[in-house]
């Protein structure tokens, strides 16, 4: 692993060592806020992980630290022959469009945006159809008719999760109020864990027993202050159900972890363009396991299954925010 400093003469012969040095590995490049973010870096690290013990390849990685090392960090590891080259996170978009006209042979990936380069794999999920799914079981599990959400960055991402969410909950009971707070409006959103324990604390003082978090790294704070509240958190991007088993009502399963697994998969054969990932593509769900299921009732996961099969048949349309920026319910 490589965390991008202020000097970078070192980090050119560092990647060609780094996990075996082969000319043709492929390398990840995780967003700000890092690989142990506990959620979304983390689940495309452990897709890589997994890609690399299944297969027993190698891959190159590198955290960056600030948003003036994004350009650095792909063209690194382009000049280097890292391919394919995958980064996660929207926040790589402009920079990507910029740069892979400049490496026609690279194939490059992006996680969470779409990049119209020839060379390029977009990769979206629908969001908004997991967050409906937690909704729901956010709606028929709340006791005081008010829960929370907390996002990261107030960008049309995190209000698709948002709207997702509120419509799941407003199924199942229209008179459940849902209390909507973004973080900030930089990527320092994504990190600050004690930003989201202030917001979660607040809402629960206005009443919310359950809080769903789109926040990265900031989530983690939004679920031990539900946690110390006694209330219940729900996670987003990877299973977090385990942080505080019993507290965590479940999580927003979004599925980076195959994606990045997928990606890597298909090497220099990876073909471009843009894939949704939705319900239908099990790219998005929710986390049932051993440290949430005495938490949801029978009545509970009946219901949540037969709107996640709705969903996936496509017979419940779950509104996209980001498809005419508003939404229905709110």
């Amino acid at each position: 692993m490589i965390r991008i400093g202020a000097k970078l003469g070192a980090v050119v012969m560092a990647l060609f060592v780094l996990a075996g040095g082969a000319l043709a590995d492929p390398a990840i490049i995780y967003d700000l806020g890092g690989k142990f973010d506990k959620s979304f870096n983390e689940s495309a690290y452990t897709g890589a992980e997994g890609w690399k013990a299944r297969t027993g390849g190698s891959y190159r990685e590198i955290e960056i630290q600030s948003e003036a090392q994004r350009e650095q960090a792909i063209r690194r590891l382009a000049s280097s022959g890292s391919n394919p080259i995958v980064m996660t996170g929207f926040a790589f978009a402009s920079t990507l469009a910029a740069v892979a006209p400049d490496f026609p042979d690279t194939k490059f990936a992006i996680i969470d945006s779409v990049v119209d380069e020839p060379n390029v794999r977009s990769v979206v999920f629908s969001e908004h159809e997991g967050s409906y799914l937690v909704g729901v079981i956010a709606g028929m599990t709340t006791k005081t008719n008010t829960v929370g959400f907390v996002g990261g960055m107030g960008i049309g991402l995190i209000k698709r999760f948002a709207c997702g969410y509120v419509q799941g909950v407003k199924a199942v009971n229209p008179d459940i109020q849902v209390i909507q707070q973004m973080t900030g409006s930089d990527p320092s959103a994504w990190n600050d864990p004690v930003k989201g324990s202030e917001i979660t604390k607040s809402q629960v003082s206005s009443g919310a027993d359950i809080v769903y978090h789109a926040a990265g790294g900031t989530g983690v704070g939004v679920l031990q202050a539900a946690h110390d509240a006694g209330i219940l958190g729900i996670g987003v991007d990877s299973n977090q159900n385990h942080l505080h088993p019993g507290s965590v009502l479940t999580s927003m399963l979004k599925r980076v972890d195959v994606a990045v697994d997928e990606l890597f998969t298909a090497g220099t054969d990876l073909s471009t363009g843009v894939k949704v990932l939705g319900v239908a593509e099990n790219g998005v769900g929710y986390a049932l396991d051993e440290h949430n299921a005495p938490l949801i009732p029978e009545d509970v996961l009946a219901e949540v299954e037969a709107k996640r099969a709705a969903i996936a048949d496509g017979n419940l349309q779950v509104h996209n925010y980001t498809t005419d920026d508003s939404c229905p319910v709110n």
